[in-house]
């Protein structure tokens, strides 16, 4: 196992009802911007119950909307510039996880005093400092909510960048699975893969005799395998939201990638077809990941293997070695689709020329060297979407 440091300093406030006690996590005589993206806070009831709950607090609460899904730095500029101009001290973020990936940017570029967009063009080591803020998490998909990554795209050249810092995580995260209800099954399809996909991102690479962290990983990816088809046949159980609230949440607060090499090459493949395409997260991912793994097949035979057996039940017995990768490989693209998230391009009405312009993209960005050792190339990016036509 690699050498490691964590710390999480982000405080999780679960389950229903639990809006109600957001102001005892904010300062009373704070200077609160309450950051959400369209209306579906306020046809859920979160955003009345939010504002309730912000009812004591010394000075109104203001608000900034429009935060679009993959938000955009445009955007985001505007509540900066609103910030500085109303002495803003204190953020809130109200949504899923671009709301939250949206907010933190804003708390960065707040507090930096160059251009801006040096955070995701040079990297979140220039941010020094942020405004505190807290998070209410109405959808469970990208574990922004519990830590100190963002994602954010610019319209203008078309590109989409992260950054991390510790500086943005959140002070603060209230998760009410309730809230969760009324969300498209569409997006609760799209938030179970993007958990899954986090997951494998930190567990299938090259074995590390890493135990604890892969039984960690196996565990959350049994746990959504079992959830996923539940939450599409039960929309109204919240116990079964909860659990996959958590599990979203657990894929990506840091804890099961400390210690482990980790590959994020399907998350750079994922970011480039949504700047593109305008696709969903999800959606880019599920294309994605099964070709990164079968274009990998040999560097992470190990996992794949281990994969295979603990996740999917393929034994030895079960075939070939090969066989069993293969199997594993094509049972992660069937749960995708089963998910009600297609896994090809053609099922978004794409084709060759999408896999060109991706990787026309990443050789721009420079983007020449990914997965865990670094060494994923544009070629092999092309190879591996074209297993996904």
């Amino acid at each position: 196992m690699q050498n490691f440091e964590f710390h999480n300093p982000t405080r999780i406030i679960f389950g229903v009802g639990q809006i109600a006690s957001l102001a005892k996590h904010i300062p009373s005589n704070a200077r609160v911007l309450m950051l959400y993206g369209g209306g579906s806070i306020k046809a859920n009831g979160t955003y009345d119950e939010v504002r309730a709950a912000l009812a004591g607090l010394e000075h109104p609460v203001l608000e900034f909307a429009g935060i679009e899904p993959n938000p955009r730095y445009e955007t985001l500029m505007k509540a900066v510039e609103l910030i500085h101009r109303e002495n803003i001290d204190f953020l809130l973020a109200v949504g899923g996880g671009s709301v939250v990936d949206g907010t933190k940017f804003v708390a960065a570029a707040a507090a930096y005093d160059g251009d801006a967009w040096d955070i995701l063009k040079i990297g979140g080591k220039v941010v020094k400092a942020a405004l505190p803020f807290g998070a209410v998490l109405t959808l469970p998909a990208t574990g922004s909510e519990m830590n100190s990554a963002s994602v954010i795209s610019r319209a203008e050249t078309q590109e989409k960048r992260a950054f991390m810092s510790p500086h943005v995580y959140p002070r603060f995260s209230v998760l009410d699975p309730a809230k969760t209800l009324t969300l498209p099954l569409r997006q609760v399809g799209n938030g179970v893969v993007d958990a899954f996909v986090h997951t494998t991102e930190q567990y299938l690479t090259y074995p590390a005799n890493a135990p604890v962290l892969d039984r960690f990983a196996e565990g959350l990816l049994q746990t959504l395998l079992e959830l996923g088809p539940q939450v599409l046949a039960r929309p109204d159980d919240v116990e079964v939201r909860a659990n996959i609230m958590w599990s979203a949440t657990m894929a990506l607060n840091g804890l099961i990638g400390v210690g482990v090499p980790q590959d994020w090459a399907t998350h750079g493949i994922g970011h480039e077809l949504t700047a593109l395409f305008g696709l969903d997260h999800a959606q880019t991912l599920a294309i994605a990941l099964p070709g990164v793994l079968q274009i990998r097949r040999e560097a992470k035979r190990g996992k794949l293997l281990q994969y295979a057996e603990r996740v999917w039940g393929l034994h030895a017995g079960k075939g070939t070695e090969d066989e069993r990768i293969d199997a594993a490989i094509g049972n992660t693209r069937a749960f995708f689709e089963q998910m009600g998230v297609p896994t090809r391009l053609s099922g978004y009405g794409l084709g060759s020329e999408a896999i060109d312009a991706v990787v026309a993209a990443m050789e721009t960005a420079g983007l020449t060297g990914l997965g865990e050792r670094r060494d994923i190339t544009p070629a092999d990016v092309r190879k591996a979407l074209q297993l996904s036509l």
